[in-house]
């Protein structure tokens, strides 16, 4: 069966965005080292599940990098990035979103459930969860996520918005250093046991 894993930075005191949901205090965190292990994630996915948010924040720069790999601009692990989600189908869950994407799929938020469970039950490679706190926090509470990869930042930001919104049983499985990065990947597997559900 396919895996949904959820991939996210987050600060040292946890939390993936800093005040007013403002992502770019992660930047100096994440360096080359976010986007070369997204796009070993993403070889391993076929479909790419993300919120409206984090589609929108995508689509002001993942485009340019598709249309422009040549450019000095980025950085040889976006233009890796880049290529590596070339095959992988994107749905976003949104009530709002409007319009006709290609390769893109748009579903209600009181369908996503289901349709996730349904995905899971298919034969195919994993699905990749990037950003989109309050849509993993809410699958996860009801049972719908497998894996959680988190790249611990070096920093403290001391307020922001927390990665974690619903209480969960987890395992560490697997921790990843690099060279010359002060970030360390945890690797856990949900064991399906939260201990409270979201409504």
């Amino acid at each position: 069966m396919r895996k949904v894993i959820v991939y996210n930075a987050i600060s040292l005191d946890g939390y993936h965005t800093g005040l007013e949901n403002d992502v770019s205090v992660m930047f100096p965190m994440m360096g080359d080292v976010f986007d070369s292990y997204n796009a070993e994630l993403l070889r391993t996915a076929d479909i790419h599940l993300m919120g409206r948010i984090s589609f929108e924040l995508f689509q002001g720069f993942w485009p340019r990098v598709a249309e422009h790999p040549e450019s000095e601009e980025f950085t040889d692990e976006q233009r890796n990035l880049s290529q590596a989600g070339r095959s992988v189908r994107g749905i976003v869950v949104s009530d709002t979103l409007k319009g006709q994407w290609e390769g893109l799929s748009i579903v209600r938020r009181d369908e996503i459930g289901q349709r996730l469970a349904e995905l899971k039950g298919q034969d195919g490679k994993d699905i990749l969860i990037t950003g989109s706190s309050t849509l993993w926090n809410d699958l996860l509470a009801h049972g719908l996520v497998d894996e959680i990869h988190l790249l611990v930042g070096h920093l403290a930001l001391g307020q922001g918005e927390p990665a974690f919104k619903t209480s969960a049983s987890l395992r560490l499985t697997d921790t990843r250093q690099w060279p010359k990065s002060d970030s360390i990947l945890l690797r856990y597997e949900v064991l399906h046991r939260t201990l409270s559900l979201r409504t």
